[in-house]
């Protein structure tokens, strides 16, 4: 069973057409990357999956999208935010202790036993790479923490409520390059409990993380498929003279 499926699906704010008959398919345990110049609805594409764009006055979605079979608004907003989880550009843990923003999620979804949030915890941080830096310091305010740590605190949170699929929208763009690696890095481990849809407006990165991925323009989805072919043979002229820089 695939991970995600949209068929003709498309989004408008107000009289903007900003996603246009999109048809696809995400693979699970898999990382796809959406790539595309600024304004090409890569982002807005993403957050359709997990009615982040509800938030927004005047949009209206039509078409059909599945989210490991299950109807995207055959379930209640909060339900499906637990089972598609969403990291966004900058980190933004919450202005509580490291141990309160893992917990947070299972708090608000009924977890209440002390031993059992324990357990959470230790195990969203060890599954991100910071409960060695950080078993000692789990009181600490989480803004605290140096941009990498708050970034992977985010994933943290996420897995906290054991979702099905992480959404990433430039999840990289505001740390350095090592940290960029490391979240790479990081990237690559959770994939083999989830599926990643990443949107990215780095292109090597989208070569080096990505199994799958989409090529976006003006709310098209241009071009679908292994990133190495969208990167080596393109099928569409437009993917080509975005991929060898000749626009975008």
């Amino acid at each position: 069973m695939e991970a995600i499926t949209a068929r003709g699906l498309n989004v408008y704010y107000g009289g903007f057409h900003a996603i246009k008959d999109v048809t696809v398919s995400v693979a699970p345990r898999r990382i796809t990357s959406l790539i595309g110049p600024s304004g090409c609805g890569k982002s807005t594409l993403l957050r359709t999956f997990n009615r982040m764009n509800d938030l927004i006055a005047g949009v209206r979605v039509t078409g059909d999208v599945e989210i490991f079979g299950r109807p995207l608004y055959g379930e209640d907003v909060h339900s499906l935010r637990r089972r598609v989880g969403m990291v966004f550009q900058r980190p933004n843990p919450f202005p509580l202790s490291v141990y309160d923003n893992v917990a947070h999620g299972p708090r608000v979804h009924g977890t209440t036993n002390g031993k059992e949030l324990d357990e959470i915890v230790a195990r969203s941080l060890s599954a991100v790479g910071l409960w060695e830096t950080l078993k000692d310091r789990l009181r600490e305010i989480a803004l605290s923490l140096s941009g990498e740590q708050q970034q992977r605190l985010c994933f943290a949170r996420l897995l906290a409520v054991q979702p099905e699929v992480l959404l990433m929208d430039e999840p990289c763009s505001a740390l350095d390059p090592i940290s960029t690696t490391r979240v790479e890095e990081l990237m690559q481990e959770l994939k083999k409990d989830y599926t990643i849809v990443i949107v990215t407006h780095n292109m090597q990165q989208a070569a080096r993380v990505s199994e799958d991925c989409g090529f976006m323009l003006l709310g098209e989805l241009v071009e679908f498929g292994r990133t190495d072919s969208i990167f080596t043979k393109p099928s569409d002229r437009r993917t080509e003279d975005y991929i060898t820089g000749r626009y975008g």
